[in-house]
């Protein structure tokens, strides 16, 4: 039964094809519903799913009406990313989502404060309402949000898509086969877009494709016109008798969109500047500037409360206000990046996903893949044992020790609390034992608490480097082909031209390049041709042996095709398009050097935030902040030891009312620590966006390089200029006192 409906669907649509151009079909554009609902479940993002779900089960729970302004809003926003939810879903979920985080977070953070038999704090609650209420608005625009990481994605492809349909209508005038083509070399999210348009046909929504390709095209003119121009100039070549305009008509569509994209990028550019000022700003500098008074503050404002109370205060701002503030303001320069080049995640196709494994071998073509998630695992789990070894340590009763002889330096330093009068416990009268102590204020667990963190980041960078190490070699190799590809493409269209057969040409061109990636890629081709007396096609495109296997790219791939489907056309036609695609490729190739050089100055100023200004300025404050830590500290203990007459006991009860006992430098750290990891991989992921547009592969052996190195940098220098600014004071300190 349901081959025959296919065999009815396929004579309906064979038809309307002849109609619309007047010719015969040609074979092998069968694109059906159920082939487009796969390719979606197959290579649609999850989270995208799990949000369909939780708007679908929300607008069950919480039915609202919404504005009608804001419908048209949402559905756009909604049809772009193909999402399978009502503005009226979107608007529940977010409703009920910021009630959520409301109620969960007054039970924790008014949880906390009781744990430690205190009260409540107020402001810790009015923290969660409103992360709650501002959290509504965010997440009524998360289809926006995917909106726009959708366009970048598939912006990213467009002069690609361009490139493959003029390179398939050069020898070929049929739209839709040249869609198809397109489809089938161009990655997800385009290629879904463009599968989606021959859907609409095969569903009979639109009764030719040129309609439903306008209708795909109405979605862009907003946001990148020169798309849309190309694509028109496409559409207009198969109305052209003179095979010479139609041939210029696809030239020009080209021009078009690679001179659309120059001049956006350039635009884009220099809009730049002003936002990245004010995210450097406001996200990194004044917040890690600010890291130099905080300990001062704290310590004025803590008489009283628990310095975890404190930190968690300070966790609030700088582990969770801050970075979703910087994260935010990055996305939204991100969403205004125009049509630029997009690289292929070679990771994610089927022959290469064993290869985001750690592949240990074990014997001759015997060997087991390890998730890169095992060692990262690992790495973190012994540096938080280390880390939180002093509260262990304190906790099972440990007695504490020098770090140095003659020197002043605790391993632990657990100190009494102030109590109501000022006095530090044990010289008020009240009980100081080691359960009420609090710290702990050593140097030693301030260096063990840089393990933490080290151990935090190199376990993050460690994952994404595995996991992107043996793919990234493969697209190096394979990029170096495609810089030079199309000097090959050249000389292979000069021998075609000639009159030489394709098998014949592929051996010439293999001895020219020899010693060049080029000439590998042509020398496997002629191998399997002579030695395994395969034919041009399987010598190319065989799934073991085939000279692609080596070289996965979708625009050699693409090119390797036209030449098969062109060959058969005979070898002056072949050559004509190799000539051509040849052209295409350098000039793809030379406008995708002037954005670099664009970009330039805004990507070398953010790898320097990245690699190195972030994380000495934020190892040189921590070195500080230990030092102020710790005078205040040794001030405040010997002060408390006053006990000599009533007078001096009233005096030091008000200095110690003023000073507190401070915040110790173990859990500072942490969360200063933990913020630095937090800035280094949101910067590292614009900085690629920037730079490369939507590059998951490139994002992931950027963060693998980044979060190691600079968060290596980080705790190397925290802990030099601890070490060295502690001396100091320690020095100091004794001088005075004694």
């Amino acid at each position: 039964m349901e081959q025959d409906e296919y065999q009815q669907l396929r004579e309906k649509y064979k038809a309307k094809i002849k109609e619309e151009f007047g010719e015969a079909p040609v074979k092998g554009v069968e694109v059906s519903s159920r082939e487009y609902t796969e390719f979606k479940e197959e290579l649609y993002p999850t989270h995208y799913s799990f949000y369909e779900k939780m708007c679908n089960l929300s607008e069950k729970i919480l039915k609202l009406k919404v504005d009608p302004t804001k419908t048209e809003k949402y559905q756009k926003s909604i049809t772009t990313c193909h999402l399978n939810v009502t503005p009226s879903g979107v608007t529940s979920l977010a409703i009920l989502a910021g009630i959520s985080i409301i109620f969960i977070g007054i039970l924790f953070l008014a949880g906390v404060p009781i744990l430690f038999k205190r009260d409540p704090m107020v402001i810790l609650v009015l923290f969660a309402f409103v992360a709650g209420m501002a959290s509504i608005p965010l997440l009524k625009r998360v289809p926006q949000f995917m909106a726009n990481t959708w366009r970048i994605k598939a912006s990213s492809q467009m002069v690609q898509s361009v490139f493959y349909m003029v390179t398939f209508m050069r020898h070929t005038s049929n739209l839709e086969r040249a869609i198809k083509f397109a489809a089938d070399h161009l990655e997800a999210p385009i290629s879904l877009d463009f599968r989606k348009i021959l859907w609409d046909v095969e569903t009979q929504k639109y009764s030719t494709i040129r309609d439903s390709a306008n209708e795909y095209l109405e979605s862009w003119k907003e946001w990148d016109k020169e798309f849309v121009e190309a694509f028109h100039l496409i559409e207009s070549s198969l109305f052209e008798s003179s095979e010479e305009r139609r041939l210029a008509l696809l030239d020009k569509s080209l021009d078009v969109v690679l001179t659309g994209t120059y001049e956006n990028m350039l635009h884009y550019a220099h809009n730049l500047q002003s936002p990245m000022t004010m995210l450097h700003m406001l996200g990194i500098i004044l917040p890690i500037l600010g890291l130099v008074i905080l300990p001062l503050v704290v310590s004025f404002m803590s008489s009283g409360s628990s310095p975890f109370i404190i930190v968690l205060y300070i966790a609030l701002i700088y582990n969770i206000s801050i970075p979703i503030s910087v994260y935010f303001l990055g996305k939204t320069i991100l969403s205004k990046r125009p049509a630029g080049y997009g690289a292929t995640d070679i990771g994610e196709q089927k022959g290469f996903r064993k290869l985001r494994n750690v592949n240990i071998s074990l014997g001759k073509n015997v060997s087991i893949g390890i998730n890169p998630a095992f060692f990262a695992i690992t790495v973190f789990c012994v540096a938080a044992l280390i880390g939180f070894s002093p509260i262990i340590l304190h906790s099972i009763g440990t007695a504490d020790f020098d770090l140095l002889p003659g020197k002043d330096f605790k391993m632990l330093e657990y100190v009494c609390p102030p109590c109501e009068e000022g006095m530090l416990a044990g010289s008020c009268g009240v009980e100081c034992n080691d359960e009420s102590k609090v710290g702990p204020f050593g140097m030693g667990a301030s260096l063990l608490s840089i393990l933490l963190i080290a151990g935090l980041g190199v376990s993050i960078g460690l994952y994404f480097s595995l996991r992107s190490k043996n793919v990234i070699k493969i697209r190096q190799k394979t990029k170096e082909l495609e810089d030079e590809f199309s000097s090959a493409l050249f000389q292979l269209g000069n021998r075609l031209g000639d009159g030489i057969p394709a098998e014949i040409a592929f051996a010439k061109v293999a001895v020219t390049m020899r010693g060049t990636t080029s000439g590998d890629f042509f020398t496997i081709t002629e191998r399997n041709m002579t030695s395994l007396g395969m034919g041009l096609e399987k010598a190319i495109f065989d799934a073991k042996v085939g000279a692609l296997v080596n070289f996965p790219s979708k625009v050699i791939e693409s090119s390797m095709k036209v030449l098969i489907e062109s060959a058969r056309k005979g070898p002056l036609v072949a050559a004509r398009a190799l000539l051509s695609m040849s052209r295409y490729i350098k000039e793809i190739h030379r406008v995708e050097e002037r954005l670099k050089d664009l970009m330039s100055d805004v990507i070398s100023s953010m790898k320097s935030q990245i690699k190195f200004l972030t994380p000495a300025i934020a190892g040189i404050v921590i070195g500080i902040t230990s030092m102020i830590s710790g005078i205040l500290t040794k001030l405040t203990a010997r002060l408390g030891s006053i006990t000599g007459g009533g007078e001096n006991i009233s005096s030091t009860g008000e200095l110690l009312s003023i000073f507190g006992i401070g915040i110790p430098t173990f859990y500072f750290q942490i969360v200063v620590g933990i913020y630095i990891v937090q800035i280094i991989y949101i910067l590292t992921v614009l900085s690629n966006g920037i730079e490369n547009g939507a590059d998951k592969l490139g994002e992931r052996f950027s963060l693998g390089k980044n979060l190691i190195s600079s968060t290596l940098l980080y705790c190397f220098l925290a802990s030099v200029v601890m070490i060295l600014f502690n001396l100091f004071s320690s020095t100091i300190l004794t001088g005075a006192l004694t």
